[in-house]
């Protein structure tokens, strides 16, 4: 199973907005020499709306290549077309990624037994597991736990990221999933300010952003959390709190490339509609980064 902290990677780009192959390649060694656990390539945090298809590819190749087989790669595969997210993951398959994550389809809103019918077809034409993401926010979307509790029967449907930040609402999908027979189907937040809290009720990790700039706390964290060490891990994301609410000062993921950026581990690069944070608010990211030690 995979599970701890697991990096919704950036995607580097350079100031014109191409992407840094380069950079890409550090990014992975610096995340396995920090001890990340798994990386997801191509997610919301890797700016997946603004790559076109064949990047979105190339950048699953090449983040598969690069970690060779020893960390899990989750490829970012949802889209708001059945058919697309079919090809999307099918691709991913191909080119060597251990698992998918596919995004509620967005925009078009579609009803809870539209839900369950598109991540069926998905999960019945590609036979790699998958793991499902609700996160209502962003796509205009909610999937409701007893949508996901019917899908926990589909045997490569492996998981869900829960981003709604509700960790009440968290306990009872980790409870519901149990009662639906998914001993081996796992929780992960997605939302790292309640993270914690949802890994000590029983969510196999976390799929973060702060975990773009603090790998090696937010391994240790998790790992803390998942061995019932509530102490350690309570110690360690106090230290991390205020990267976790200050790294969506703007929208995700333009504090997060900023502060990678600040780093020195990539370019400032970003892609239109995204632009570079805001010169008001670096201090409050910056002063976020002091207090984990970074």
């Amino acid at each position: 199973m995979i599970a701890g902290s697991i990096v919704a990677m950036v995607t580097p780009m350079t100031a014109t907005g191409a992407v840094d192959w380069s950079a890409l390649d550090n990014l992975v060694e610096w995340h396995i020499a920090e001890g990340t656990h798994a990386i997801v390539a191509v997610g919301t945090t890797g700016e997946s709306a603004t790559l076109a298809v064949d990047e979105h590819y190339a950048v699953i190749k090449r983040v598969v290549d690069q970690v060779h087989g020893r960390i899990p790669v989750i490829a970012g595969t949802g889209a708001n077309c059945t058919r697309e997210a079919i090809e999307w993951t099918s691709a991913a398959k191909d080119l060597g990624a251990d698992a998918c994550l596919l995004v509620t389809p967005y925009y078009n809103r579609p009803t809870q037994e539209g839900l369950y019918l598109h991540f069926k077809a998905i999960a019945e034409a590609v036979a790699i597991p998958q793991i499902l993401y609700n996160v209502p926010g962003r796509t205009g979307c909610d999937m409701r736990n007893e949508t996901v509790a019917r899908l926990i029967g589909i045997a490569n449907i492996i998981g869900i990221k829960d981003a709604t930040g509700d960790v009440a609402r968290g306990i009872e999908l980790i409870r519901l999933c149990n009662e639906a027979g998914g001993a081996d189907f796992a929780v992960y937040s997605g939302d790292d300010a309640t993270a914690l809290e949802l890994m000590l009720a029983g969510a196999k990790g976390d799929i973060s952003v702060t975990a773009n700039v603090a790998p090696k706390l937010m391994s240790e964290m998790c790992s803390a959390a998942l061995r019932g060490d509530a102490a350690t891990a309570r110690e360690l994301n106090a230290r991390l709190m205020p990267l976790h609410e200050k790294l969506f000062v703007e929208a995700n993921p333009i504090p997060v490339k900023w502060a990678v950026a600040e780093l020195g581990k990539i370019d400032s690069g970003i892609r239109l509609p995204l632009t570079p944070l805001s010169e008001n608010v670096r201090s409050v990211v910056r002063d976020a980064m002091r207090s984990a030690g970074l």
